[in-house]
């Protein structure tokens, strides 16, 4: 009876840090931008060989250029700090035959998140909003962490 009582103790607790933490928190979509911008061209790297393959490029031979390439500019942005330059490297490359103006869509993040954003809308309408409504009067409005 004592651990399932402190159990509930224990998850009331973490909320509150949880809301305590979250409390005012604030999202800066330019900098989660250039964050997701920053790693992109790892992400982009598939698309970026096909497009190169549908030039008359050399599927193996790409793959393992893109390979380099990306292990290069990955040292790079991790040893030395400086920006991811996997995209320059490849359009530099002539076995690639791409140019960066080419890669514009290849390399716009919408192109790679699905459905997400429908879905979570539709998630948040259809499951975590009816859940807020029939509970508002026991949401709190903000927690006090004391240590």
């Amino acid at each position: 009876r004592i651990a399932v009582a402190e159990g509930f103790l224990a998850a009331d607790s973490i909320l509150n840090i949880l809301i305590n933490v979250c409390d005012g928190l604030v999202v800066y979509p330019k900098v989660i931008r250039q964050r997701v911008m920053a790693e992109l061209p790892f992400m982009a790297s598939e698309n970026i060989m096909m497009s190169a393959v549908k030039k008359g490029g050399d599927r193996q031979e790409l793959h393992e250029k893109i390979r380099v390439h990306a292990q290069a500019a990955a040292r790079q942005v991790k040893e030395e700090g400086l920006p991811n330059d996997l995209i320059h490297r490849i359009c530099s490359d002539a076995s690639f035959g791409l140019k960066e103006e080419e890669l514009a869509d290849t390399l716009d993040p919408s192109q790679y998140i699905g459905r997400s954003a429908q879905q979570t809308q539709a998630f948040v309408e259809n499951v975590v909003r009816p859940i807020l409504s029939e509970n508002r009067t026991q949401i709190c409005e903000g927690a006090e962490l004391t240590v």
